[in-house]
C-alpha cells in the first residue's frame, strides 16, 4: 500500500516537472514572438521613415525646377539661337554653320551685287552660278558627308589617311574582324571609284569578286578570314587626282565606312641657294614703279648700302622711264599706266630665288632692315608670307568668313589671331602691309590681278585667302620717304601727276566691288 502511494506520487511528480517545461518552453517562444513582433515594427517603420524622406526630396527638386528655369524631366530642346550666338561669337561674329550670312550696311561696309544694275544683275547672276558649279567641279565640291562610324561595329578599319594615286594599287591598312565565334564568316567590301582585291592565296570560292567593285569573303575560319583581311587591296580605275572614294565593309547587320583620297602628290618645285647659301641666291627683291624715278633712286641706293649684290626687279608703266644704272637691277618696261597689280605680276613672275620681297618703289632701307630675320621666319615654319613694319606701321588684319548660300560674307577686322611660336615679335594673322617676304611659288600661285589698276591690296590676301598662311613680324622695319613735296620743279610736276593716278574713280570702286561678286562668289564685305 505503502509502495503503491509512493508510485503515484512519483508519478503526480514527475507530471508537474513535464507541465512546468511546458510552461517554460510557451514562455520563451511567446517572447521570442514578441521580440520579432517589435523587430518587425520597427524595421517597418524604418522603411516607412525612408520612403517618405525619399518623398519630400523627390517633392522639393520637383519645387526647385519648378522655381528654376530648367527643362522638366525628359522634355529635350535646344539652346535658343540667341544663346548660341553668345557661345559662338568671335569679335562680334557668330562664326557657326549656318544657311546664309549678313552684312550690317553702313558707311564701310558693301553689299557687293549692289554694284550692278538693276537690268544687268539677273543676266550677272545666272553667268555667277554656271562659274561657281563649274568650280565647285573642279575642286570637289560640296564634300561628301562625314563617315559615321556605328556602334558595336565588329572590325578594326581605317578611318583617316587611307591614300593612292591616281592607277595606284594600295593595301589597305588596319582591316579586321573582332566579332564572335560563328560556324562560317561572310563579309562583303564594296568601293565606288576602284576595285578590290587581295593577296591571300584562297581557292576560288572563298574569295569572290576579286578585281572588280565588290569583294566577298566565305570562310569557317576567324583566323582566314582575318589573314584575307589583312590584305585586301584598292585599286584607283579613275585618274581624278582629288577625289574621295567611301569604302565599305560589312558582316551580318554591321556595316563600316572609310574614306579612300585619290590624289596625285604635287611635283616639289626647289630653288637652290648655293654651297655657301648667300642671300643674293635666296631673296630678290620686287617693285613697281610709276612716275617716280626720283623715289625709286632713293630706295635703290638704300638697298645697296645695306645689300649690295642683292637682285633687284623693277616693273615701270611710267611714261618716260628712266634708265637705271646698277647690273644687279633688272628693268621692265610695261605701257603707260598698265596698273599696280599687272606691274606686281610682271615682277613676281621673273623672281627665280626662293623668296621674294615686296617693297614699294618709295621706301627707305635703314639698319633695322633685317631681310635675313624674315628669311629665318620663312625657314622655320609653315608660313608663306611674313610682313615687316613701315616706320612702325604694321598693318596686319584678319579675314573672316561666313558662308551663305548665295555668296559668302568678308569681315576685315584689324590684329591678329596668335603669337608665332619661337618668334616673340612676330603672330599669325590673314594680311599684312605692302612691306613682306613671300615664298615665290606661292605669290606665283594666287597672283595679282591686273584688272586692279589702281588702289589694290586687301584684295590679294582675299585671293589668297584659305591658301596663304600669313605672318607679321614688327622688329623689322623699313621706313617711308620723306611725303613732303620736292623743290625740284620737274620732280614736283611728276608728283603732282603720280597724284592723279594715285586714288580710285567711282567707276573703278565699283568694278572692284563687281569683281568681289562675281570672282570671288562673294555677297558683302565689312571692316571695323
Amino acid at each position: 500500500m505503502t509502495e503503491e502511494r509512493g508510485r503515484r506520487y512519483g508519478h503526480q511528480l514527475r507530471s508537474l516537472e513535464s507541465t512546468g517545461q511546458g510552461q517554460e518552453s510557451c514562455w520563451r517562444s511567446l517572447r521570442q514572438w514578441i521580440h520579432l513582433k517589435w523587430l518587425l515594427v520597427f524595421s517597418l517603420l524604418l522603411v516607412c521613415g525612408l520612403l517618405l524622406q525619399v518623398f519630400r526630396n523627390l517633392q522639393e527638386s520637383q519645387e526647385y525646377l519648378l522655381k528654376s528655369d530648367f527643362p522638366p524631366p525628359f522634355a529635350l530642346k535646344l539652346l535658343s539661337q540667341e544663346e548660341r550666338r553668345k557661345l559662338f561669337n568671335y569679335e562680334g561674329l557668330w562664326l557657326f554653320p549656318q544657311s546664309q550670312c549678313e552684312c550690317e550696311k553702313k558707311s564701310g561696309n558693301y553689299i557687293f551685287r549692289e554694284s550692278y544694275s538693276r537690268s544687268e544683275l539677273e543676266a550677272v547672276e545666272i553667268r555667277r552660278k554656271a562659274e561657281f558649279e563649274h568650280f565647285q567641279r573642279r575642286q570637289g565640291l560640296p564634300h561628301p558627308p562625314p563617315v559615321v562610324a556605328q556602334p558595336n561595329i565588329p572590325f578594326g578599319y581605317p578611318i583617316h589617311g587611307v591614300e593612292v594615286m591616281p592607277l595606284h594599287t594600295i593595301l589597305i591598312p588596319g582591316l579586321k574582324f573582332d566579332g564572335t565565334e560563328a560556324p562560317s564568316y561572310k563579309v562583303t567590301l564594296k568601293a565606288l571609284l576602284g576595285t578590290l582585291n587581295t593577296l591571300a592565296d584562297t581557292p576560288d570560292n572563298e574569295v569572290l569578286g576579286r578585281g572588280q567593285k565588290q569583294l566577298t569573303i566565305l570562310t569557317p575560319s576567324q583566323n582566314r578570314l582575318n589573314f584575307i583581311l589583312q590584305h585586301v587591296t584598292y585599286t584607283s580605275t579613275i585618274y581624278q587626282s582629288g577625289a574621295v572614294d567611301i569604302v565599305s565593309i560589312e558582316f551580318g547587320s554591321s556595316v563600316a565606312k572609310f574614306p579612300v583620297n585619290i590624289n596625285q602628290p604635287t611635283i616639289p618645285k626647289l630653288f637652290d641657294p648655293g654651297p655657301e647659301r648667300k642671300l643674293r641666291n635666296l631673296v630678290t627683291i620686287a617693285t613697281k614703279t610709276f612716275l617716280r624715278p626720283h623715289k625709286l633712286q632713293i630706295l635703290l641706293k638704300s638697298i645697296r648700302e645695306y645689300y649690295p649684290d642683292v637682285t633687284v626687279i623693277v616693273a615701270d608703266d611710267s611714261e618716260k622711264p628712266e634708265k637705271i644704272d646698277d647690273i644687279y637691277v633688272e628693268h621692265y618696261i610695261m605701257p603707260f599706266g598698265k596698273g599696280w597689280f599687272a606691274g606686281r605680276n610682271l615682277a613676281v613672275s621673273q623672281v627665280t630665288t626662293k623668296y621674294v620681297l615686296w617693297v614699294d618703289d618709295d621706301f627707305l632701307f635703314t639698319k633695322t632692315t633685317k631681310i635675313e630675320a624674315l628669311v629665318d621666319v620663312l625657314e622655320k615654319t609653315e608660313l608663306d608670307v611674313v610682313g615687316g613694319s613701315v616706320s612702325g606701321n604694321v598693318f596686319q588684319f584678319k579675314l573672316l568668313m561666313e558662308q551663305g548660300e548665295d555668296g559668302d560674307c568678308i569681315h576685315k577686322r584689324s590684329g591678329y589671331f596668335h603669337a608665332l611660336d619661337g618668334f616673340p615679335s612676330c603672330v599669325v594673322t590673314s594680311g599684312v602691309i605692302n612691306f613682306f617676304l613671300a615664298h615665290t611659288e606661292s605669290l606665283q600661285r594666287v597672283g595679282f590681278d591686273p584688272r586692279l589698276q589702281r588702289v589694290a591690296h586687301t584684295e590679294f590676301f582675299i585671293d589668297g585667302l584659305g591658301s596663304l598662311r600669313v605672318g607679321s613680324c614688327s622688329n623689322v622695319v623699313v621706313n617711308h620717304q620723306t611725303r613732303a613735296q620736292s623743290s625740284d620743279p620737274d620732280k614736283a610736276t611728276l608728283e603732282k601727276a603720280y597724284k592723279k593716278f594715285r586714288t580710285n574713280t567711282q567707276d573703278q570702286v565699283k568694278f572692284k566691288l563687281s569683281l568681289h561678286y562675281f570672282k570671288n562668289h562673294l555677297q558683302c564685305y565689312t571692316q571695323k
